[in-house]
């Protein structure tokens, strides 16, 4: 994923790697993945990480304006998802 963005409150990218890794290291822990190692689009097969942030790969043309790029397995990570929510439906009927 390649994302270029027009921030309304300003951000340092340092501030957003930090708020993406404390994310990726915390709730998003399995789900939001965080590198900083040089890395290419056949080092995420079989990620379990539905998106692995790439703190290299991105820019900050200023706080306001900013290039993020993520990584993922499509099938792997869709699939952990898919048995993430059936986890999820199987504890939630099993309380009904």
């Amino acid at each position: 994923v390649d994302l270029t963005a027009r921030l309304e409150k300003g951000a340092s990218y340092e501030t957003i790697k930090k708020a993406i890794k404390d994310a990726s290291e915390g709730e998003l822990k399995g789900i939001l993945g965080y590198t900083e190692d040089d890395i290419v689009s056949s080092d995420m097969c079989g990620a379990k990480e539905s998106s692995i942030f790439d703190a290299k790969a991105g820019i900050s043309l200023n706080d306001n304006f900013v290039k993020l790029v993520s990584w993922y397995d499509n099938e792997w990570g869709y699939s952990r998802r898919v048995l993430d929510l059936l986890a999820y439906i199987a504890k939630v009927d099993g309380n009904a």
